[in-house]
């Protein structure tokens, strides 16, 4: 036959190539990575809640329930009474003795000199940043009192300041009349609380140190162009800038103040002259060890920890009053 008349030849379409079988694919794998996204954005959502989960249910069980439990418990009796509901009774009691009222007074002491107690390692660490002289040897220097335990160094000052001790003798050099550093009421508490922020500063000297290393230098630089002095470049450039340092450490330095002195009071003063350095955490010891009033000692225990979150709430506010106002 002529070629001009051969028919075109058509091939068959291979199986699974039609239009509608190819479109019915393309929805059904389209259907899967939907699935398969909405499946992962769920994950991610649920992500971080799973992984917080373990830290979670420990602070429940050996934090927040005990916590609860304490508070419960103040509202119990002691002795005859020892299980009964009692209700305020504990709470009318502690404000009706003395000594408790003495801590709390020590308590507002050491609220009037947590200022200095978070100054003092501020400037430190600023002189330390700025590089002064040896300021490698102060770094180490300055840390060094933080390892010690309390009871080392509540003996070691207990020595320093004993009425016919070395700082005594200094001042009777010069012609000054000694002085009962831990026998005077009025002397004894500003001599426990000195030690301490003594022996503590360092904790908060490393965390200044570590935010320093969050503050931008060019604000120091061009402070300096600008001819600032060292308390303007501190007041304008240094403290707004680790203004979220300074309140964790406001309130970290607060916290050890309240919960971390039992161990030079015990030492250096087991509470006297007096009753004159009692604080709320050696006043619960007294309770719950010596004289056997758990229930009591649960009642301070909760004015405690009510007096930490107001006043760290309150430290936090202030602080941050004052950032906005820079």
């Amino acid at each position: 036959m002529p070629i001009g008349n051969a028919q075109p030849s058509v091939r068959p379409a291979p199986a699974g190539r039609t239009g509608p079988a190819r479109g019915g694919l393309s929805t059904e794998r389209a259907g899967n990575r939907a699935r398969r996204s909405r499946g992962g954005a769920r994950a991610e959502r649920f992500a971080p809640y799973i992984l917080v989960a373990p830290a979670v249910l420990i602070i429940v069980a050996l934090r927040l329930y005990p916590l609860i439990l304490g508070v419960n418990f103040s509202f119990t009796g002691d002795g005859v009474r020892n299980g009964l509901a009692v209700g305020l009774d504990n709470y009318r009691e502690l404000f009706h003795d003395p000594l408790f009222r003495t801590a709390l007074g020590n308590v507002g002491l050491l609220v009037l000199l947590l200022p200095v107690a978070v100054a003092i390692p501020g400037l430190l660490a600023t002189f330390i940043y700025l590089r002064v002289p040896g300021h490698r040897f102060y770094r180490g220097v300055y840390f060094f009192p933080a390892v010690l335990s309390p009871v080392i160094v509540g003996a070691i000052f207990n020595l320093l300041l004993a009425f016919d001790g070395p700082l005594n003798a200094v001042l009777a050099s010069v012609g000054v009349r000694p002085v009962d550093w831990l026998g005077d009421p009025d002397v004894a508490m500003f001599m426990v609380v000195g030690v301490h922020v003594w022996a503590t500063f360092g904790m908060a000297l490393v965390v200044f140190l570590a935010g320093f290393a969050t503050l931008d230098a060019a604000l120091l630089d061009a402070a300096r162009v600008d001819g600032a002095s060292l308390p303007q470049v501190i007041w304008h450039v240094i403290v707004p800038g680790l203004s979220r340092t300074i309140q964790f450490v406001f309130v970290t330095t607060l916290i050890g103040m309240l919960t971390s002195m039992f161990g030079l009071l015990f030492v250096m003063t087991s509470g006297g002259p007096e009753g004159s350095t009692y604080l709320p955490e050696y006043y619960i010891w007294i309770q719950q060890g010596q004289m056997n009033r758990p229930a009591l000692a649960s009642a301070a225990s909760t004015i405690l920890f009510v007096i930490m979150i107001v006043v760290g709430l309150l430290q936090i506010k202030l602080l941050k009053r004052a950032g906005r106002e820079d």
